[in-house]
């Protein structure tokens, strides 16, 4: 088995409430082989297949009145 590099641990420590801890250390497994960057977040998608389809620009809020009256799969006052 082989050891943690110290940036992979302390971004588990600062992470999780609980180090060790099985989530922790594969936390910190991908820090040091480098698939996860620490304190990296993800950005919001702009778009998607539905805004595409009715021709929203991506980034665009628009995306709740467009799918008002679309049918049953949006809830029953849509």
């Amino acid at each position: 088995m082989a050891k943690l590099c110290p940036r992979g641990k302390a971004a588990a420590k600062r992470k999780f409430k609980v180090y060790p801890s099985a989530y922790a250390n594969m936390y910190a497994s991908g820090v040091c082989s480098g698939k996860i960057k620490p304190g990296g977040r993800k950005k919001a998608m702009g778009g998607g297949m539905m805004n595409e389809r009715i021709g929203l620009k991506a980034g665009s809020t628009g995306c709740k009145l467009a799918m008002k009256g679309k049918g049953k799969a949006y809830g029953k006052n849509s």
